[in-house]
């Protein structure tokens, strides 16, 4: 290094290299032997800088200071030296020359270690760290730190790119809520225990049974890179993770949990399903009592699949579904000596709530009416029964139906049923009812998102939904708080089921379906609530509810629903402008029901009218017909029409008037 320094002199220009990346010419102006370092100068906009650096830096970047320089001393050993030396220029070529004693000395070192005078020969490869020590002395203390600091970069980079190697492994980090996903593993990890339901567990009786199912994740979901924020940890068990971010933007999860009778998980199969919900219900029927079951949950949760069947593309297996699988055992049993010389005889209908209206899905959705005989006990008039003696007439008969149910698309499924479809098994012995099995699929719990935009149609199909769907909840609530009067009347849902509800021999399953996916979850914790609200119910020893009647052979006074919607919202505490629109969307149905029933019974009168008129004028043909008895029918028959037509101008000035009214009240609440 000495003889660097030597040749570094105060006021050489030299090649530097700032700490921005740019290459400056500056000037030396002080050379320190001991750091082995020089300070140089230069000018920048009139204002003169300075800088330290190392002479191993600045020789990389000059290496023509380096040509200049002798080759570094080697030591000598005792050899007799030729007269005549041979000096080796930088071409190459050996002539003789008859320079001073050093040159010589130089030329017989070449021949002691040729390869290092090569190595001088040759261009210098000054990133070669080896190369670089035979012009550097010892590393200032500065280059030392920086190296032990990029040693230690290098370090934590190589660290890093394995744990991302790792993480990559076991998470999908293209997914956007892959931490979400990281912390519901690290959470399911930490579960103590984990004992699902399976097939050897008992099955156990209940008054009112709540079940919760959870589906798997679509094949749209995963395309999604949807994350599964359900788990099951033991038979009665299920965990929401509710993502969530604080106010720092720090992510966590929100876990809730709920406890229901049983809880089953996305592997389970229908008949595991139904052996512990509905099949405990079948007896139930065969000692003249009254059975409901009903699933429940948003659109695309699964309701359909686990009722009718599964699904293969469009395509339904009725025989997989708890219709089927419930009918089965029905004939099962019949078979038994027991209930063989009842003689009991098995029929099933199977008719949907739409928009609140009836229809028989079993006689080509002919619309149906619900009257109340003169024991009080609600009819479905017009209803087919059609009788069975198979299994194989039942499938037949549920696929026949599926194929007149309603559906639609909404924003969390593209084919969903918009009706509530409800399947009757009936024991009937010489006519009379035995027994009675109800089996609901509920349509989806729809969100007021859905429907903001929606047409009218949208709006009131939508609006009967959600209130049948909480009037069936307050309604069994109602039934297990003892209460005096239960609002049947609030929906059409209820009223058909009222029967079913308050007999001394009636017990009801509620099946809770629900989404894993993340972006269901506001969903889910909304069906986990509802059915939470059911299982708290105390329902052992209810009494008979008290509901208005209906005389006899009249149609339902709507005035009655009417007053049943806004008793069910007094005790929801509904706002006053929710319980007005579903005021204002019975009221809009009633008033459509009686446009229709007044021009269907015009239509028919205009046939009587017509044969009245034809025998009025064949009248006149008579010689002596009297003008005055002409006059006098003439006159009464316009005297009727007119009064038949002004009522029925009545009603459709009404109709037209409700229709203006729920448009002036989704305009102001969109």
């Amino acid at each position: 290094m000495d003889a660097h320094i030597v040749n570094l002199k105060v006021g050489l220009m030299v090649k530097i290299k700032r700490s921005n990346g740019v290459i400056q010419d500056a000037s030396i102006t002080e050379v320190t032997a001991e750091k082995s370092v020089v300070r140089v100068e230069w000018l920048e906009d009139s204002i003169s800088k300075a800088k330290e650096i190392d002479i191993e830096n600045l020789l990389l970047l000059n290496p023509n200071l380096v040509e200049k320089m002798p080759p570094p001393s080697l030591p000598r050993r005792r050899t007799q030296i030729p007269k005549r030396e041979l000096a080796l220029p930088r071409n190459g070529i050996a002539i003789r020359s008859t320079r001073s004693r050093a040159q010589a000395q130089a030329a017989l070192e070449v021949q002691i270690a040729p390869n290092l005078r090569m190595a001088e020969v040759e261009p210098v490869n000054y990133k070669n760290v080896s190369a670089v020590k035979c012009f550097a002395g010892r590393k200032s203390t500065c280059v030392r730190e920086t190296e032990r600091l990029k040693k230690q970069r290098d370090d934590r980079r190589t660290q890093l790119h394995e744990i991302r190697g790792k993480r990559a492994q076991e998470y999908d980090t293209s997914n956007p809520n892959w931490e979400f996903m990281k912390m519901i593993t690290e959470f399911r990890a930490s579960l103590d225990c984990y004992h699902p339901l399976s097939t050897s567990d008992p099955v156990e009786l209940h008054k009112i049974c709540v079940c919760v199912r959870k589906r798997p994740l679509s094949r749209k979901e995963k395309m999604k890179k949807e994350i599964d924020v359900i788990t099951v940890s033991s038979k009665n068990v299920v965990l929401v993770h509710e993502p969530k971010m604080k106010v720092d933007l720090t992510k966590f999860l929100d876990n809730q949990p709920f406890k229901f009778d049983y809880v089953f998980d996305d592997s389970a199969i229908n008949e595991e399903v139904y052996r512990f919900t509905a099949k405990p219900l079948v007896q139930t029927i065969f000692e003249r009592g009254m059975a409901t079951c009903f699933a429940y949950g948003q659109t695309g949760s699964g309701k359909t699949h686990t009722m009718g069947g599964d699904f293969s593309g469009k395509n339904q297996d009725s025989s997989k579904g708890i219709y089927a699988l419930a009918t089965q055992d029905v004939f099962s049993l019949l078979e038994q000596p027991r209930y063989k010389d009842l003689n009991l005889k098995v029929f099933v209908s199977f008719f949907e709530i739409y928009s609140g209206k009836v229809f028989d899905l079993l006689n080509k959705k002919t619309k149906l009416r619900i009257m109340e005989d003169n024991k009080q006990q609600v009819q479905i008039v017009g209803l087919l029964e059609q009788d069975v003696f198979c299994v194989d007439d039942v499938i037949m008969n549920i696929d026949m139906g599926s194929n007149y149910r309603t559906s639609g698309q909404t924003s969390a499924n593209n084919y969903s049923s918009r009706s509530h479809a409800v399947f009757q098994i009936i024991l009937r012995k010489k006519d009379k009812l035995y027994g009675q099995f109800s089996l609901i699929d509920l349509a989806g719990n729809e969100r007021g998102a859905d429907t903001n935009s929606a047409d009218r149609l949208t709006r009131m199909e939508s609006s009967e939904i959600n209130k049948s769907l909480l009037a069936l909840k307050e309604c069994i609530r109602s039934l297990g708080q003892n209460n005096n009067y239960t609002p049947f009347r609030a929906s059409k849902l209820t009223l058909v089921l009222r029967d079913s509800f308050i007999g001394e021999n009636s017990r009801t399953c509620m099946m809770a379906m629900i989404s894993p996916g993340l972006n269901s979850c506001e969903h889910t914790l909304n069906t986990l609530r509802y059915a939470d609200r059911v299982k708290e119910l105390c329902v052992d020893t209810p009494n008979e509810p008290e509901c208005s009647t209906i005389s006899q052979g009249n149609e339902i006074n709507e005035s009655l629903e009417q007053s049943d919607i806004r008793l069910l919202c007094e005790q929801i505490e509904a706002p006053s402008k929710i319980c007005d629109m579903h005021v204002d969307v019975s009221r809009l149905l009633e008033l459509e029901e009686q446009v229709v029933d007044e021009h269907r019974e015009i239509q028919q009168k205009l046939l009587q009218w017509g044969d009245a008129d034809n025998k009025l004028l064949k009248m006149t043909q008579l010689p002596d017909f009297n003008l005055e008895t002409y006059t006098n029918i003439l006159q009464s028959y316009m005297d009727e029409r007119m009064e038949i037509f002004e009522e029925f101008d009545k009603s459709l000035k009404a109709l037209r008037q409700a229709l203006q009214k729920e448009e002036q009240a989704a305009k102001i609440k969109g």
